[in-house]
């Protein structure tokens, strides 16, 4: 049975896929030998999402060229609703749980309704898309939020949405001031802390480290009072692992067959054997935080015995002699009184004969007078 408390990490597929079923699958696959929780699409009709003169972003002009627009180059990497119910259930098939982010309003419904997703993903682009927002909280299913390009201003917002979409029914009409005293009542609040979580993200394919900021997910944690993780678009699997260590609960991390596959994200994304390689360093780093108290560990008792050095006597001492200084010294003996009391044993008399290197048995007393 899976650990409810460890970090949840999602395989990003995304549009890697080409607009290829068969290479959703092989995706699939990769996501599933990498042992990752859920793999993870985008759904979307590239008519509502895009208009058709609108310029590529600087990296995907990078990595497919200049010569077809946003649109030309999304239509190309559209899937069918029809594709993503097979893609779907090959996913349960194999023992993976899908996931697709909806980057529209009829998507959003079709993965609500008709795949019956348990978890919603907002993209970062849609931050303040507040149909969206509102349309994804009153699913009532739990949902991640991306904040790549925000200040935590759009963030609050955007919970707003999200509360309000959580506690009210369609007769209340939604406004800029029934989101903010959504978002600041007792119960929406409480619907927030239920469902949602935050993913920090640089949206840059591939982000800088230098711009990554993964302090900031403490600055989510405190400012917002909700569970942090990462959608990291970083080379590598360095900044992830970090990011668990910082208390991170989810990671999303893009991944292809091939980074020299065309596309718009294969550059940015890991090759099958990082995606497994850091799935395993994930579940190591996360099964190695524990927990805040510290005390000896069932591993380590065996050693405290060996490891620990005691009170032995220095040369052999005779019963009743006055233990100074040069009676008693401190090794490891296997057991014994630990040297902290050293100073407590000083002035006092020794119960029985001693030879040298022998433990120190006295209990701590208060000291003789002479």
């Amino acid at each position: 049975m899976k650990n409810k408390n460890r970090v949840l990490i999602i395989a990003e597929a995304g549009v890697n896929h080409n607009g290829s079923i068969d290479l959703a699958k092989k995706l699939v696959d990769i996501a599933v030998e990498a042992k990752a929780d859920i793999i993870k699409f985008q759904t979307f009709n590239t008519d509502l999402c895009i208009s058709k003169n609108v310029e590529k972003a600087s990296y995907q002009k990078k990595s497919t060229g200049h010569e077809e627009t946003q649109y030309e180059m999304v239509k190309k990497l559209e899937l069918s609703y029809s594709d993503y119910i097979e893609i779907r259930d090959y996913s349960e098939q194999q023992g993976i749980e899908f996931m697709s982010t909806a980057f529209d309003l009829p998507s959003l419904d079709f993965l609500s309704n008709e795949l019956n997703v348990s978890l919603l993903k907002i993209p970062s682009g849609d931050v303040l898309n507040g149909p969206l927002l509102l349309n994804a909280a009153k699913t009532r299913k739990k949902i991640i939020l991306s904040t790549g390009m925000c200040s935590l201003g759009d963030i609050e917002m955007a919970l707003g949405v999200l509360a309000f979409g959580y506690i009210n029914d369609d007769k209340i009409q939604p406004t800029i001031e029934s989101f903010k005293s959504s978002y600041y009542s007792e119960i929406g609040r409480k619907f927030l802390k239920e469902n949602v979580t935050l993913l920090h993200c640089t949206t840059e394919y591939p982000a800088p480290y230098n711009e990554l900021n993964l302090k900031v997910m403490k600055t989510l944690r405190i400012a917002f009072d909700l569970n942090v993780g990462l959608s990291d678009h970083s080379e590598g699997i360095t900044v992830p692992i970090g990011a668990v260590a910082m208390g991170a609960k989810v990671i999303e991390k893009h991944f292809t067959i091939d980074r020299k596959m065309e596309g718009p994200d294969h550059k940015a994304s890991l090759n099958p054997t990082e995606l497994k390689k850091m799935v395993k360093a994930i579940r190591e780093i996360d099964e190695s935080l524990g927990e805040t108290i510290k005390v000896p560990r069932n591993s380590e008792l065996k050693n405290m015995i060996i490891a620990k050095k005691t009170l032995v006597a220095a040369r052999d001492i005779k019963k009743n002699t006055v233990l100074q200084d040069s009676d008693i010294t401190f090794k490891r003996a296997g057991g014994g009184i630990d040297p902290i009391y050293y100073w407590d044993m000083i002035g006092s008399k020794a119960l029985k004969d001693y030879k040298i290197d022998e433990i120190i048995i006295n209990r701590i007393h208060e000291k003789n007078q002479l």
